[in-house]
C-alpha cells in the first residue's frame, strides 16, 4: 500500500462516518495527533464493539466449551476411542481457527470486515450442522475441526480489529466489553449443550445451536465496521509479513503466546473428565467448566479496564504467570467440587484477562496499517503450539496411567515460561521493571 494514500486515507461512508485520517502508528505515542485522531467512542465504535460481542459468544465460546463434547463422546459415539484421539478434533479445530488469522488479518486490511464476516457465518453455520449429522471420527475432524475452526476464525479477527481502528485511549476496555462475548458463551453452552444433548439429542441439539448463531452472528455481521477504509491487495506484499519478527517487541510476544498457548486450553478440555473422574456426579461436573467460563468474564473485563490506566502489558505479564500458578498450586490439589470450582474461577479470571490483553498489547506496538496482519500473524503462529497441547496432555494423561499430573504440570508450567517472554517484551519496550506500559 502507498503511504501516501494512507496518510490522507478517511474512513468509509455510511454510520458514524468522519472525515477525520486514520493515525499512521499506534506505536509512536509522541506523534501529534496519534490520540487524538481516535473518537474513542460514537455510535459506529459501539456498534462495532457489540457485534464483536455477539460474534465471540457464539463462534469462540462455544469453541471454548468443548469439555462438554469431549466428555459427552468419550460415552456416547466415540467410548471405543482414546481420550486423547478424540482431542484431536478440539486441537484441529484450534488449529484452524489460530491459523486462518494470517490469512483474514490479510484480507482484512484490504477489504474490511464484512464480507469476511458474512462468509464465516455461512461457514459456521454450515459447519454446526454438519457435526449434527456426523456418523465417523473423520467426519467429525472435517466438520467440527476443520470446517467450523475456519468459520471461528473469520467471525473473531475482523471485529477484534475493527474495533482497534476506532479506539486508542479505551481501547483495551473495549476489546475487553467484546471479549467478555466469549466468556460469556463459554459459560452458557457448556449448560445449554448438555440440556439439549440430553433432553432432544446430540443431532437436534447442535441443529437448535446453528440457528441462534445464525441470528447472532447476522446481527454481528450488520453491526461491526472499521474506520479505516478498505484498500486494494498490494500483489507485492506478501500474506504473511514475517518481517514484523524483526520487532523484538513483537517476536518476544509471539514466543510467550507459543508457551501459554500450548498448555492454555488444557483445562477447558479435560476439567469435565478431571471432575467426573474425581468422583464429582456427571450432571453437575460441566457446572466446573461453566465457572471457568463465567470467571473469564471478569478477568475479561476488569482487567482491561485497568490495563487503560495502568499499562497493558503491565497488567498482561502477571495475569499469564498467575494463570499458570493456579494449575500447578489449585488444579493438582483439587478433589472436591467446591475446590474445582475455587480453581476454575481463579483460573478463569487470569486466562480470561489474557485473551482479552493479548490483541490490545499486539495493537499498541503496531502500525495501524498493519493491525490486522500483525494480530493474524500471532494467531498464525501459536495455532501449533495449541494443535498439539491437547493430545499431548492425553498422552500423559495415558501414560500416567489415568493420573492427570502431567497434564497439569506441562499445561502450568508452559503458561509460567510464556509469561516470562512477555515480560522481556515489556522490558523491550521499557527497560523499568516497574514502569506503566
Amino acid at each position: 500500500m502507498a503511504t501516501a494514500s494512507l496518510l490522507t486515507r478517511t474512513n468509509p461512508s455510511g454510520y458514524g462516518a468522519t472525515a477525520r485520517k486514520a493515525p499512521v502508528s499506534l506505536a509512536e505515542e509522541g506523534a501529534t495527533h496519534a490520540a487524538t485522531d481516535f473518537l474513542d467512542g460514537g455510535l459506529a465504535a459501539w456498534l462495532t464493539v457489540f457485534g464483536a460481542f455477539l460474534a465471540l459468544f457464539c463462534s469462540f465460546g462455544q469453541m471454548n466449551a468443548f469439555g462438554t463434547f469431549q466428555s459427552w463422546y468419550t460415552t456416547h459415539q466415540m467410548q471405543a476411542l482414546d481420550p486423547s484421539t478424540i482431542a484431536w478434533i478440539g486441537s484441529v479445530q484450534l488449529w484452524v481457527f489460530f491459523f486462518s488469522g494470517g490469512f483474514v488479518g490479510r484480507v482484512f486490511d484490504a477489504y474490511g470486515p464484512r464480507a469476511i464476516m458474512a462468509l464465516g457465518t455461512t461457514v459456521y453455520v454450515a459447519s454446526i450442522m454438519l457435526t449434527s449429522v456426523a456418523r465417523s471420527y473423520t467426519q467429525h475432524i472435517l466438520a467440527q475441526g476443520v470446517l467450523s475452526g475456519l468459520g471461528v476464525g473469520m467471525l473473531f479477527y475482523p471485529p477484534l480489529a475493527s474495533i482497534s481502528t476506532h479506539f486508542n485511549k479505551y481501547r483495551a476496555t473495549a476489546l475487553g466489553i467484546a471479549m467478555v462475548g466469549s466468556g460469556l458463551g463459554g459459560t452458557v453452552y457448556p449448560i445449554l449443550l448438555q440440556y439439549l444433548f440430553a433432553h432432544v439429542g446430540f443431532a437436534v441439539g447442535l441443529q437448535i445451536s446453528a440457528v441462534l448463531c445464525l441470528v447472532l452472528c447476522a446481527m454481528a455481521t450488520a453491526t461491526v465496521t472499521s474506520r479505516v477504509a478498505p484498500g486494494k491487495i498490494d500483489t507485492d506484499r506478501p500474506w504473511f509479513n514475517f518481517s514484523a519478527l524483526k520487532d523484538s517487541r513483537f517476536s518476544l510476544l509471539v514466543v510467550g503466546s507459543c508457551f501459554v498457548s500450548l498448555g492454555l486450553f488444557t483445562p477447558f478440555c479435560y476439567i469435565v473428565s478431571f471432575a467426573t473422574d474425581s468422583g464429582v456426579n456427571p450432571t453437575t461436573a460441566f457446572y466446573v467448566l461453566a465457572m471457568l467460563n463465567l470467571a473469564s468474564v471478569l478477568g475479561r473485563i476488569a482487567p482491561s479496564y485497568i490495563a487503560d490506566t495502568f499499562g497493558r502489558f503491565t497488567l498482561l505479564v502477571p495475569c499469564a504467570f498467575f494463570a499458570g500458578l493456579s494449575s500447578l498450586v489449585l488444579w493438582s490439589t483439587a478433589h472436591t467440587l467446591a475446590q474445582l470450582l475455587v480453581y476454575a474461577a481463579l483460573y478463569g479470571l487470569f486466562s480470561g484477562a489474557f485473551n482479552a490483553l493479548i490483541v490490545p498489547c499486539i495493537a499498541q506496538i503496531s502500525d495501524i496499517r498493519e493491525i490486522g496482519m500483525r494480530i493474524g500473524l500471532l494467531y498464525s503462529i501459536i495455532s501449533f503450539p495449541s494443535l498439539f497441547g491437547n493430545p499431548a496432555a492425553g498422552a500423559l494423561l495415558r501414560v500416567c496411567h489415568g493420573s492427570y499430573t502431567g497434564m497439569i504440570v506441562l499445561s502450568g508450567t508452559s503458561i509460567i515460561v510464556g509469561s516470562l517472554f512477555m515480560l522481556l517484551s515489556k522490558l523491550k519496550i521499557n527497560p523499568d521493571l516497574f514502569a506503566r506500559v
